[in-house]
């Protein structure tokens, strides 16, 4: 890592609304051998947070809603978020992406202890576990060194950035005794865990085939065309870069829209993995064998480098298949209710996270069944009373306390890193075959395609020195 008082950074620096006696930036209060406490049943979990920005500050709200939680170290490259101090965010965020800068200003009953140096929060031994929210880039090395270090992992989603970095993961957390949770918040729903049992069972009979997309018209100028520049002097983009190779900052990738960049994140990525990771669970699929894609950035005029238009379809040794679709130059819903269909034999779903429709099959050529053999129709809300403020804030706090519970436990969570590493496969997959412009056939267990050198070479990339895997 290059130096933080280089040319255009400073150190971080504690400002005077801030006790001193509470804040050590950077400081080395432990060693790395000192790994882990065994948390009791009345205990209160002491929690890190790496990554502070838009979803850190989410997660970091509905972990303080948990009696037993105390926060006790935050870690953020940017100091207004490090510092929970929205009047310091630059001006030029907050014109184009106000609903993404956190609103900040909580309340500790005892203030935590502040890094800019992910590392230095790692040996604080007053941390039992950490929630990593950075961009996506950055997770496998964290959740590699958290584990190392001893602490329990929530890692926000997509998991990866690569294959690679997913199955290394998984190896390295199965190798130690720490509990890992994933927050893909569909996992704590009612209505797809409800799902989850009754599909297989037959519900709507033999599922055949299930799709999604993420629609967002964002038609004429994405997130816009701009010139490299100075980053703000409290933002430290070495360090954002991380593994990345160096590159001039933009305004328009850091610290939110970072989404519509390859090397860092993709919607494929964003919201897909949402989707794939519920289909899969609901048809009781693990991985596909062959994917095809289909797409590109086609409409859009602006600096990002992903598709706008996007149709993947994988197929499965089943028979089964699901189709995923990306508008982002187009609105209008694709689906007559929810977010994702599942087609059977008997009828379809249509489910969301707020609840679901059955509709009937209709009779097709030469078919003669009857009544009994159809299923009826039906809808399934969760009641109001259960949602708060709202239900995907209510899965994902139902995710929370479930890892929370497995800590003192040492249960599995909801969302186990296997599971989190096979559904944000799916969105890698996806975008190495639209790059490589190919029906790839994929061996789920060795992770490697079967009919392409090109398509391999894409399951990973070189790590800028000094970062490792």
């Amino acid at each position: 890592m290059k130096n933080l008082s280089k040319s255009n950074r400073r150190d971080f620096i504690v400002k005077s609304s801030l006790s001193a006696g509470a804040i050590a930036l950077g400081a080395n209060t432990s060693g790395s051998e000192n790994l882990s406490r065994k948390i009791g049943p009345n205990d209160k979990i002491r929690m890190g947070f790496i990554g502070i920005g838009n979803r850190g500050s989410q997660l970091l709200e509905l972990f303080m809603k948990n009696q037993d939680v105390e926060i006790v170290a935050l870690c953020d490259i940017y100091e207004p978020y490090l510092l929970r101090d929205r009047s310091k965010v630059d001006p030029r965020y907050l014109a184009t992406m106000a609903g993404q800068v956190p609103a900040m200003g909580e309340k500790f009953p005892t203030k935590p202890t502040l890094y800019n140096d992910y590392r230095k929060l790692l040996e604080d031994k007053n941390v039992d576990a950490v929630c990593i929210a950075t961009p996506d880039h950055w997770h496998a090395i964290q959740m590699i060194d958290a584990v190392k270090a001893g602490k329990d992992v929530y890692v926000e989603k997509p998991l990866t950035q690569t294959i690679k970095e997913g199955r290394t993961m998984v190896n390295i957390w199965k190798a130690s005794d720490r509990v890992v949770a994933v927050g893909l918040n569909r996992r704590g729903n009612d209505v797809y865990q409800k799902l989850a049992k009754e599909i297989p069972a037959g519900k709507i009979g033999q599922v055949t085939s299930a799709r999604a997309a993420r629609v967002s018209n964002l038609f004429p100028d994405g997130i816009g065309k701009l010139k490299a520049e100075e980053p703000p002097k409290d933002f430290n983009w070495d360090m954002w870069l991380g593994p990345r190779a160096y590159r001039p900052y933009q305004y328009n990738i850091a610290p939110y829209m970072f989404r519509w960049w390859g090397h860092y994140s993709s919607q494929m990525g964003n919201w897909g993995v949402h989707y794939m990771d519920a289909m899969r669970w609901m048809m009781g699929e693990v991985a596909p064998v062959a994917i095809t894609a289909h797409g590109g950035k086609f409409v859009l005029d602006h600096d990002g480098d992903i598709p706008d238009t996007m149709q993947v379809t994988y197929e499965f040794a089943s028979k089964k298949i699901i189709s995923f679709s990306i508008f982002e130059a187009s609105g209008g819903e694709i689906l007559p209710y929810g977010e994702i269909e599942l087609r059977g034999t008997k009828g379809n779903i249509y489910a969301s996270q707020d609840g679901y429709k059955v509709v009937p099959s209709k009779k097709g050529q030469f078919q003669n069944w009857k009544e009994k053999e159809l299923v009826k129709a039906e809808e399934y809300s969760i009641p109001s009373q259960n949602l708060n403020d709202g239900s995907s804030s209510f899965a994902t706090f139902n995710v929370i306390r479930n890892f929370l519970d497995c800590i003192k436990t040492r249960e599995k969570p909801l969302c186990t890193l296997e599971d989190g590493h096979r559904s944000t496969s799916f969105a890698h997959l996806a975008n190495i075959a639209l790059a490589t412009q190919k029906r790839l056939q994929w061996d789920p267990d060795k992770e490697l395609f079967t009919n392409s050198d090109e398509a391999n070479k894409l399951l990973h990339y070189e790590y800028r020195k000094p970062w490792k895997l």
